[in-house]
């Protein structure tokens, strides 16, 4: 049976009808989403094997038991890959910043939801999204996609010996600060804008209702226990979008002012850590994704994670990377490697 055999019968067992489904377009992952058009819309995550589902059922159940907005799931094939989940609509954060919707109140209602994830006790079966792991990352997407594709050789051993150990001074703040659920890609594009109205007696002005913003979490099967600054950073220092300093200076206070529980200085730091980390990895797997997957669309961003990797290295906190990068990247040489072509 093709793969399609199987989503048409799938769809029909659950009152679908194979014809009404069209593909949605594809990030960076394996999975393929399918939007079910007709009377009861719907869309289909297709996850094929190697891929798991298990993942995103558990965390899903989760999110929603504590209250965060998550696409309820309607049918599951765990052993087939797919997943029919409800359709929450195309407001994408991503879509609404990038057609120009001012970002402050988009960015409240996502901090909102983030502090809700992370105020209650996360699932116990949480892989870790530790220290060390965060730097194996950095080390793997650097030195065996990014370096030989940049220098066109491997890198020396005393290279990877003195970033690791950059790494792991760097995180030392993530490493003995608090754990809490961490999505691991909490940004716009995978927030979607819930509107709803408070009826006039829930506002202090009862002459009439209020639109309240409200964002659905989606793509979370990838969470994990790691430290709450590093999710704040997937969200305010976008990769993928330009957010104005003063906007994402206001997100990040009106964060800080919902977590009283953080001792700012020591977070500031792990932000520091966690932006530094996250853009070195993920400006180096621009390029994995270009050369091992074959979607050179995606070293588009890379200019802006250089650069948003560039800035984090100038805060104190991030010091020894930057030393560290300084004695083996010169700043002239941190970006796409040249050899690697955009296709339209």
């Amino acid at each position: 049976m093709t793969r399609d055999d199987l989503i048409a019968v799938f769809l029909a067992r659950h009152g679908y009808s194979p014809g009404d489904a069209e593909p949605l377009a594809q990030d960076a992952s394996f999975r393929r989403y399918l939007r079910i058009r007709g009377d009861r819309p719907a869309l289909l995550m297709d996850a094929p094997p190697p891929e798991d589902v298990r993942p995103f059922l558990q965390i899903a159940a989760h999110l929603r038991a504590i209250g965060v907005a998550v696409p309820a799931i309607l049918a599951a094939d765990q052993g087939a890959g797919l997943v029919l989940e409800q359709d929450l609509g195309d407001d994408l954060l991503s879509v609404l910043l990038d057609r120009g919707e001012p970002a402050g109140p988009l960015l409240d209602a996502a901090v909102d939801a983030l502090v809700m994830m992370q105020a209650a006790p996360p699932p116990d079966d949480l892989p870790l999204w530790d220290a060390p792991t965060m730097a194996a990352t950095a080390m793997g997407t650097l030195f065996d996609w990014w370096w030989p594709a940049q220098f066109g050789s491997e890198a020396p051993l005393d290279a990877r010996e003195d970033v690791a150990a950059a790494l792991s001074a760097i995180l030392e703040p993530v490493a003995n600060g608090p754990k809490s659920f961490v999505h691991r890609d909490y940004f716009a594009g995978n927030l979607l804008r819930l509107r709803r109205h408070l009826p006039a007696s829930d506002v202090a002005a009862p002459s009439a209702s209020v639109m309240v913003e409200r964002v659905a979490v989606i793509d979370f099967q990838g969470a994990a226990l790691g430290h709450p600054a590093y999710d704040l950073v997937s969200l305010l220092q976008d990769a993928r979008r330009d957010i104005p300093s003063d906007t994402r200076e206001r997100a990040f206070k009106r964060y800080l002012a919902a977590r009283p529980d953080l001792d700012p200085i020591g977070f500031r730091a792990a932000f520091t850590a966690c932006a530094a980390q996250r853009h070195l990895r993920v400006a180096c797997q621009w390029v994995r994704l270009a050369l091992r997957d074959n979607r050179p669309q995606y070293l588009t961003y890379g200019p802006r994670t250089w650069r948003l990797l560039n800035q984090a290295l100038a805060e104190p906190a991030a010091a020894p990377l930057a030393a560290a990068l300084n004695r083996w990247i010169p700043p002239a040489a941190r970006g796409n490697p040249p050899k690697l072509e955009l296709k339209p």
